[in-house]
């Protein structure tokens, strides 16, 4: 078996083979060495000295050399390489491509020792006046050999065998020598064959080609010197092929071996059996959806969800207690879910009281998300799916209390017969199977919806901001500079007092017994712009405050473990550390809290009697539209927990998971309390709280990736009771929260649910420097303008929904499950036609 080493020095195995490529980089080191007291010492003639009986002659600690010798340290690393894959990896193809058309071989070369062969090499690329080199042949000399006066060289890539009678050894037929130069402006490679055999140092005692690589110090990452030499060293590993450029008698036969051998190296590598890794890269996470019975029979998908999922029920809740950090993480991820939940409720909770002129408060979202989310966390199949009230729910809200003023229909009524009809349409979806439909849902319409998610988010932090500024800094008063902010700062400090002491009974009065409203306070007609400053600070610090500490384990302060705390912690810490600032250090700014008005009754029956007929039918078209947003976010959000980087063990359950979401909110409807569904990002960022995370090193670029997850039911469940004894805090201290607060909250969310989104990836793409590209799959499989094109498709679609979902016109909004649909069709139907399938397999696959 063979492979490659790299003298940095490499070491690589092809598809867990025993043929490997090795690298190895060697560096001289200062010549001094400072011995400690209790070290033996060693004389010139190497003979070894105790410290403690050292006589007057050997007291010096100095090492001591002949004079006329040189003396170093030679430092040298081996690092395994993987071969190359000439199938998937577009580029692989290309510098062979490259090499062919600007042909530098040297056919037969005396062997006359290792500095003169790079020599002659150098010249021949200096002498070439196509090229134009920018070089000088000492600066190559430098970067190729080791800096003293013996030529070692820096960095090279041979090829290792291995077999059960000799181990491992290495290939010392051929040698690739790796240069970077500043000066260079374009790749080269020269190809030599030496006329004997040569032995050119330790591990290359009978070489018979020798590959320089040189290439521009600030180059691609998919172009740099290892990733070129890894290609004509992938070529070089077969000893046959060696052989037939051995008889080639010219530099034409020598091309077209190559050329022949790129073409069977594609072929061999695109065999199925040699797929194994893109076969896992393009799974779907709805694969496993198909076991068993592969006939739509009716119920069928439910029986294989429960078939998969009760035998671990029992583990779901002492996978949560037993195991290294399980307590911890169980600990930090039900305080990230509490805070990740109950500031959502309360922003929505007011949106809703707006929209629905107290209908639907915050008390009653409270309690829907305790009950809904209590009773998922116990009965659902898929525990570590987040159900939540979600901003298009609250418009579709807003939409039925519209059309209720509209035709003098009874609210409550309408909104429990939506429910009703929305509920039976999700029944029958469960019971057909539909969800199978959803392993056409690829990672581009997840990302898509995803970064709508964020955009959404985001849109609510930034509205309430400019909300705040139109409100307290944009003013006529601020404008006339009648106000003391833009007078002298003598009169400052008495009138913000007189007017912090308005502004307290105005506030105080709305929050105890609602007497006046806010477009009382606006009548004032005060200059606040401090509180808009304050607003914006106090938003802008909890985001910071939440990313530092998200992103803690990245820097060298404190231990590992604590590290790691701070940033399990970050978001409850960085939402109570903004509320004290906020509500005590900053008291004497008076910013308005959220309006809280007890429910008359958390309970309602509703009224479904009072309905005339024309109003059912209505309600069947708007359960319809909801019914598909459900489908869609429900499924959607299943695949993001499920997906197989998150390394989850013990399966999915699709089916049974819209099923209970169904009764849930067949139930909600009927008491008239909000709508739940599962919510992103929150479901993702569940998995990613209770992760064992580890950090990975791809060619210089760091990525993390999923180690271990706890599959547990305790956090949801523990979480949702405490968001269930919230209600008791209502109006204090959850008033203490300061509304920016909740807003930075969001944008938090917002920000940290983009760590692994490749289309914000590939968006960073387009205002990034080429040499910074990191070296991920598409990169190396995917021509650049294709990543482009399909990102440029992507944001199309993005644009598209943003504009339906965020439309101030209702009835627009109804069209957005639909949209949601449509992106699939889109994806396999249209996209094809402009981007070739191999390259979407590697764009979109999972």
């Amino acid at each position: 078996m063979k492979s490659h080493v790299h003298w940095d020095q490499v070491m690589t195995s092809p598809n867990g083979g025993n043929d490997e490529l090795w690298s190895k980089q060697g560096e001289a080191t200062p010549e001094s060495l400072q011995l400690l007291p209790e070290a033996v010492v060693l004389n010139g003639n190497n003979e070894s000295l105790p410290s403690d009986g050292i006589d007057s002659k050997h007291a010096s600690y100095d090492i001591n050399f002949p004079d006329d010798e040189e003396n170093s340290l030679l430092a040298g690393k081996f690092e395994k390489v993987p071969m190359k894959d000439f199938h998937a990896e577009i580029r692989a193809f290309r510098d062979v491509e490259d090499f062919l058309n600007r042909t530098l071989l040297i056919l037969d070369l005396p062997t006359t020792g290792l500095t003169q062969i790079v020599d002659t090499m150098l010249n021949k690329l200096h002498s070439n006046k196509e090229i134009g080199m920018t070089f000088t042949l000492e600066e190559a000399r430098l970067a190729i050999f080791t800096q003293n006066s013996v030529h070692l060289l820096s960095r090279t890539i041979q090829g290792t065998t291995f077999s059960d009678e000799c181990g491992y050894q290495i290939d010392q037929s051929w040698i690739c020598i790796l240069c970077e130069l500043p000066n260079l402006t374009k790749r080269h490679v020269v190809i030599s064959r030496l006329h004997h055999p040569a032995n050119l140092g330790p591990t290359s005692q009978e070489i018979q080609f020798v590959i320089l690589v040189m290439t521009p110090t600030k180059e691609k990452s998919t172009k740099t010197a290892l990733e070129t030499g890894q290609t004509f060293s992938t070529l070089f590993m077969d000893m046959d092929f060696r052989h037939q450029l051995l008889e080639a008698s010219t530099d034409l036969d020598f091309k077209q071996l190559l050329q022949k051998k790129t073409k069977l190296l594609i072929e061999h590598q695109g065999l199925p059996e040699n797929r194994k890794s893109h076969l896992v890269l393009n799974s779907s996470p709805f694969d496993d959806d198909d076991e068993g019975n592969r006939r739509c029979n009716i119920g069928q998908g439910i029986y294989q969800d429960l078939k998969r999922r009760l035998p671990h029920y029992l583990s779901d809740y002492k996978d949560g207690i037993i195991g290294h950090k399980t307590p911890h993480k169980v600990l930090s991820t039900v305080f990230f879910l509490y805070f990740a939940c109950v500031l959502p409720n309360i922003a929505f909770g007011m949106l809703n009281n707006n929209n629905t002129h107290g209908a639907i408060d915050m008390q009653k979202i409270l309690f829907s998300q305790c009950f809904g989310g209590v009773l998922f966390s116990v009965f659902g199949g898929q525990p570590l799916i987040v159900l939540l009230t979600t901003a298009p729910l609250a418009l579709y809200t807003k939409l039925i209390y519209n059309i209720c003023e509209d035709f003098d229909l009874n609210f409550y009524a309408m909104f429990a017969c939506v429910g009703l009809w929305n509920a039976f349409f999700l029944f029958i979806y469960v019971f057909l199977n539909l969800s199978k439909l959803m392993k056409y849902s690829s990672r581009s319409t997840e990302e898509i919806f995803s970064m709508f998610i964020t955009f959404a988010f985001s849109a609510d932090a930034i509205k309430d901001t400019l909300k705040d500024f139109n409100k307290n800094y944009h003013t006529p008063a601020c404008e006339g500079g009648s106000h003391p902010a833009v007078q002298s700062g003598a009169t400052f400090n008495s009138s913000v007092a007189n007017l912090t002491n308005t502004m307290t009974t105005l506030i105080m009065d709305t929050v105890t017994n609602d007497s006046t409203t806010p477009s009382h306070i606006q009548s004032v007609g005060e200059c606040l712009r401090e509180n808009s400053v304050l607003f914006l600070l106090l938003m802008l610090g909890t985001v910071w405050t939440g990313l530092t500490l998200y992103n803690f384990t990245k820097t060298p302060f404190l231990n590992a473990s604590k590290r790691e705390m701070l940033a399990d912690y970050a978001l409850p810490v960085a939402v109570i550390l903004m509320s004290i600032f906020g509500s005590i250090v900053f008291r004497d700014i008076k910013l308005k809290p959220f309006e809280y008005k007890p429910a008359e009754s958390l309970f309602r029956l509703a009224p479904l009697h009072t309905l005339p007929a024309s109003a059912v039918f209505a309600a069947a078209g708007l359960g319809f539209s909801l019914s598909l947003l459900f489908f869609m976010d429900q499924n959607i959000s299943s695949a993001l927990v499920n997906t197989p980087s998150n390394k989850l063990k013990k399966g999915s359950a699709y089916h049974w998971d819209l099923f209970v979401v169904a009764v849930l909110n067949a139930v909600l409807s009927i008491f008239t309390l909000p709508w739940i569904h599962a919510a992103l990002p929150h479901s993702p960022l569940h998995v990613k709280a209770l992760a064992d995370l580890e950090d990975r090193i791809e060619q210089g670029h760091v990525h993390q990736v999923v180690v271990h997850v706890r599959e547990t039911r305790l956090t949801g469940i523990i979480s949702h009771v405490m968001i269930g004894l919230s209600m008791f805090l209502l109006p204090y201290p959850m008033a203490y929260i300061p509304r920016p607060v909740l807003d930075g909250l969001f944008l938090y969310v917002a920000i940290t649910a983009l760590n692994g989104n490749q289309m914000f990836d590939r968006i960073l793409l387009l205002f990034t420097e080429q040499a910074a590209y990191p070296p991920n799959h598409y990169v190396r499989r995917v021509p650049q303008r294709k990543v482009h094109l399909f990102t440029a498709i992507q944001m199309i679609q993005l644009f598209v929904l943003c504009i339906f979902g965020f439309s101030p016109i209702p009835y627009m909004k109804m069209v957005f499950p639909i949209l949601l649909m449509v992106l699939m069709p889109i994806r396999h139907k249209l996209v094809p036609k402009l981007i070739e399938p191999k390259y979407l397999k590697a764009l979109d696959g999972h």
